[in-house]
C-alpha cells in the first residue's frame, strides 16, 4: 500500500506502530553487533519511539505546510533509463496451482565488444508470481546449456532421486540475483561488472503459484559505465547441497568452508535459504586463528531476502579461511514450515532447502573469474 499522503497512511497507523515496535518493518535482519552496512534500513530506537508516540497520541496530521512535496510513485526503472534491456520475447503462463520447475531463458547480448555494467535491475510484470530470478553471464565458448535454444523458455528435469539436474549448475558469473527486497544493484564509479563480447544473458526464474493464473514477462535493464573501470565486481558463492535436516529439529546447523584464492575486496553478502531458514553467519579465520563474524542473521526471513552491502570494503587476503553457516528450523514451532515431519534435503522448490552464501568481491579489472581462481 502507498504511504505518500496522510490520508493514505492514517488508516494503517496502528499496524505501523505494531510493525516498527516488533522491528519487522523496515525489513533488516543483520545483527547490529557485527559489521556496518551502507544499506542499513533499520530504524533507531528514537525513530521507533517517535512513530509509536505519534500513533498513541491519535496519529494527528500536523500542519500541512510542513508536509514534503508529493512525489510520484516510481513507475519506471530505479536505475534510470537503461542503456540496454533484455526481455523475455513472450510472456510465461504461471498456473494457479502446483509446482513449476525452474524456467531458463537464453538471451544473446549481441555485444561486439566487452561492456561494463554500472547498474542492473530486474523488473517482473508480476511480482506475485516471480519468487526469484538469477541473471547469469554465459561467456562465449561456455559448454553450459550449449544445446538449448536461445529465446525459448525451457526447464531441466530433476534426477530420478529428485535432486536438481546437474546441468543446472554452472561456474558462470552472476549479473545479479532478484529476490523480494532486492530488485536492483549498482556500483560506484570506477567499479563495474564485465560482460564479455559475444556473451549471453541466461535467466533462471523460480515461479510460484499464487492461487490465480498469471502471465509474466520479466526484463533486465543495464546502465553501462561511462569510463573504463579500474576494478571489476565478481559474484562468488559457497554452498552446501549435501545435508539432511531431521524431522522436528529446531536448530539444525549446515556449514560450508573454503579459502580465498587471491586477494579481494569484499563488498557485499547475500545469504539464501528457504522456508526452514532460521539464521546465517559469514565467518573468516585470520592467520592467527582468530574467528571474526562479518555478518550474522538471527532471524532469516524467506519473504525478504536482502543483499548486505558493507559500509567500507573489507580486504580479504588470499588463503583466508571462509566459513558460512546456516541454521534451519524444521520444528512445528516454525510457522512457515511446510512439514515438520519431513526429512529435508537440498532442492529447488520452497518446501525443500538450500544453503547458499553469495558474496561480491572487487578485483583488478584485468582479472576475470577464471583468472581469479588461479592460485599462486
Amino acid at each position: 500500500m502507498p504511504f505518500q499522503t496522510y490520508a493514505e497512511t492514517r488508516p494503517w497507523a496502528k499496524a505501523i506502530r505494531q510493525q516498527v515496535i516488533a522491528r519487522k518493518m523496515p525489513p533488516w535482519f543483520a545483527d547490529p553487533a557485527y559489521g556496518h552496512f551502507a544499506n542499513d534500513r533499520s530504524l533507531s530506537q528514537a525513530e521507533i519511539d517517535t512513530l509509536a508516540a505519534w500513533v498513541q497520541a491519535g496519529a494527528s496530521a500536523g500542519d500541512p505546510k510542513d508536509a514534503p512535496p508529493l512525489r510520484e510513485w516510481p513507475r519506471g526503472w530505479n536505475i534510470g533509463t537503461p542503456d540496454a534491456v533484455f526481455e523475455m520475447p513472450h510472456a510465461f503462463a504461471v498456473p494457479a496451482k502446483g509446482a513449476v520447475d525452474y524456467q531458463y531463458l537464453i538471451l544473446p547480448t549481441h555485444f561486439t565488444e566487452d561492456r561494463w555494467v554500472q547498474k542492473v535491475e530486474v523488473r517482473t510484470s508480476s511480482r506475485a508470481a516471480v519468487h526469484h530470478a538469477v541473471v547469469y553471464i554465459r561467456e562465449p565458448g561456455s559448454k553450459w546449456l550449449e544445446n538449448q535454444p536461445r529465446g525459448v523458455m525451457f526447464s531441466l528435469a530433476p534426477t530420478p532421486d529428485h535432486r536438481p539436474n546437474p546441468r543446472s549448475f554452472t561456474t558462470s558469473d552472476l549479473l545479479m540475483v532478484y529476490t523480494p527486497g532486492n530488485s536492483y544493484d549498482q556500483w560506484p564509479a570506477g567499479i563495474a561488472k564485465r560482460v564479455k563480447a559475444g556473451s549471453d544473458i541466461v535467466l533462471q526464474i523460480h515461479y510460484t503459484a499464487s492461487g490465480q493464473a498469471i502471465q509474466d514477462r520479466t526484463r533486465v535493464g543495464v546502465v553501462f559505465a561511462k569510463e573504463q573501470p579500474k576494478q571489476a565486481v565478481l559474484s562468488l558463492q559457497m554452498n552446501n547441497d549435501r545435508f539432511v535436516i531431521p524431522p522436528g529439529d529446531s536448530n539444525y546447523r549446515v556449514q560450508v568452508s573454503g579459502t580465498l584464492p587471491n586477494d579481494a575486496l569484499l563488498i557485499s553478502m547475500f545469504p539464501h535459504m528457504h522456508l526452514r531458514g532460521k539464521g546465517f553467519e559469514y565467518l573468516i579465520t585470520g592467520p592467527n586463528g582468530h574467528v571474526e563474524t562479518l555478518l550474522k542473521i538471527d532471524h532469516y526471513d524467506f519473504q525478504w531476502q536482502l543483499n548486505y552491502h558493507l559500509a567500507e570494503p573489507r580486504l580479504i587476503k588470499a588463503g583466508t579461511r571462509l566459513e558460512w553457516v546456516g541454521y534451519f528450523d524444521n520444528s512445528p514451532n516454525n510457522p512457515n514450515n511446510p512439514d515438520p515431519t519431513a526429512e529435508v534435503r537440498y532442492g529447488e522448490q520452497s518446501w525443500e532447502e538450500m544453503m547458499i552464501g553469495f558474496f561480491d568481491v572487487v578485483v583488478d579489472s584485468e582479472l576475470d573469474k577464471t583468472k581469479f581462481f588461479e592460485r599462486k
